[in-house]
């Protein structure tokens, strides 16, 4: 169905081009050579000719490309708003109608000062606003899609590195803008329609996972926003675009060996970076008196107490643990850690396989894929990679008595398409990431997290509501 219709669009686009072409006095063969037919609509619109090299700028190029085009069926007449929604939405119908159309006819460069005055065309109040909306809509779309996004942490998954309540700008040209793959969507709604709660995008039209060139590749810990891989599954069943966002510290790039050993990460078997502002689950014990709940959320730290008298669970970072360590009715603070012979339930931890012994804080190792990597297949390797095999590279995966068959045909070892990355919270013991879901595939990554614009603290009273100290704050 997309090929057809990629089909459709493209030659109905052409055959219109072609037609009106030859209404304007050019031949028809200039509007099938790239570049050169933008070169050719620059002089029947009246536009300068310079603007073709502004056809090979990322981003610039959409909005030069669109206006370019609007100016040349402006030259036909075609001036009204819907003409120009036409225009940008479904060339393909409306250009071959307009260039069969005899009474549609060449009437000059429309860009030029001569034109305007022969072919006086006043606007509405009502289409002066409708051009100002639908071009504030065009351009804040391009820009969300291609350079900058806000984005809001909404869980405590990265504190103390970020906090509930920042708002963020996440980069997409650092690693590159990743193009629409589900381009038929409401503007500004991610998945969900606001107030209805129905579906803001249409499925019925998927795109390849394409990405433009970006300004670096992830480097290991860069902190990254990416679509959650598992609403892949039931009941979401959502394209990769419109799964929801993520925010998570890159810990493993492609080929990197994970493991973790008492909460302490391990890459390419050296201590990994431990976040300065990076949390633990902490057990604080008393000499049998209560703490003061005052300095507890003024500290804004996030736990309480436990069953057993005098004994508390706080998710701490490692000077918060010391600065209640001094305090005169404290006895010990010491992070809360499963040791390597306590395995979580089969469910919670990755690979989702009965026998799994690794828990979140002694797992792996476990080798992150990239792309060309072959690995063979055994019943080891099988469980891990089998979800990247099947959801993610789309092929299908089964396992016979003589041995594994990927797409049916009996395979021994895989050969991996995308590169893929290993994200963990800085708040080890309060992150829901790759531990318990694993691999999160390229096609999946937003963009990079840049800055917090604005902090707001749901805890804070009326006139400390802003975290004044963290507007601007580089995120490292």
């Amino acid at each position: 169905m997309l090929t057809a219709f990629l089909v459709l669009f493209f030659l109905g686009t052409q055959v219109g081009l072609w037609l009106l072409f030859v209404k304007a006095s050019r031949p028809g063969w200039e509007s099938l050579i790239p570049f050169y037919r933008e070169y050719v609509l620059t002089q029947l619109t009246g536009r300068p000719w310079w603007w073709v090299i502004l056809l090979l700028v990322p981003i610039v190029n959409l909005f030069i490309g669109i206006g370019l085009y609007i100016d040349f069926v402006r030259c036909f007449g075609r001036r009204s708003f819907l003409d120009q929604v036409a225009t940008i939405f479904i060339p393909f119908i409306v250009f071959p109608l307009w260039g069969s159309d005899q009474k549609i006819t060449y009437w000059g460069a429309s860009a030029t000062e001569e034109f305007k005055k022969k072919y006086p065309y006043k606007k509405t109040a009502a289409r002066e606003w409708a051009d100002a909306i639908v071009f504030a809509v065009v351009a804040a779309t391009l820009i969300r899609t291609f350079l900058i996004e806000a984005y809001m942490i909404p869980s405590g998954s990265m504190e103390h590195s970020l906090l509930t309540g920042d708002f963020l700008f996440v980069s997409k040209i650092n690693y590159g803008p990743r193009l629409p793959m589900t381009p038929v969507a409401f503007p500004f709604a991610h998945h969900t329609m606001p107030i209805i709660g129905t579906k803001a995008y249409w499925d019925g039209l998927e795109m390849d996972y394409r990405r433009l060139p970006g300004l670096q590749k992830i480097k290991r810990n860069d902190v990254v926003v990416f679509n959650y891989p598992m609403e892949a599954d039931a009941p979401f069943n959502r394209p990769v675009d419109k799964r929801e966002n993520y925010i998570k510290r890159a810990i493993g790039i492609p080929g990197d060996t994970i493991a973790i050993e008492q909460a302490q990460v391990y890459v390419n078997g050296k201590k990994g970076i431990t976040p300065v502002e990076g949390q633990l689950l902490y057990q604080v014990t008393t000499d049998g008196t209560d703490l003061n709940p005052d300095r507890i959320r003024d500290l804004r730290i996030d736990g309480g107490q436990t069953n057993l008298p005098g004994q508390y669970m706080f998710y701490l970072t490692s000077s918060l643990a010391k600065t209640i360590a001094g305090w005169a009715n404290v006895k010990e603070v010491k992070p809360y850690i499963l040791p390597k012979d306590a395995p979580e339930p089969s469910d919670d931890i990755f690979p989702h396989v009965a026998g799994n012994k690794w828990n979140h804080d002694n797992y792996g190792p476990i080798i992150v894929p990239h792309k060309g990597w072959t690995v063979t297949l055994d019943s080891v390797t099988a469980p891990r990679y089998e979800r990247a095999i099947t959801v993610y590279e789309g092929n299908t995966f089964e396992k016979k008595p003589d041995g594994y068959y990927i797409n049916g045909q009996k395979a021994e070892r895989y050969t991996f398409n995308m590169d893929y990355y290993w994200m963990m919270g800085d708040n080890r013991h309060n992150s829901l990431d790759s531990r318990f879901w694993g691999f999160v595939p390229e096609d999946h990554i937003v963009g990079k997290a840049l800055f917090v614009w604005l902090s707001l603290d749901d805890k804070g009273s009326f006139f400390d509501k802003i975290r004044w100290n963290r507007i601007f704050m580089g995120i490292h």
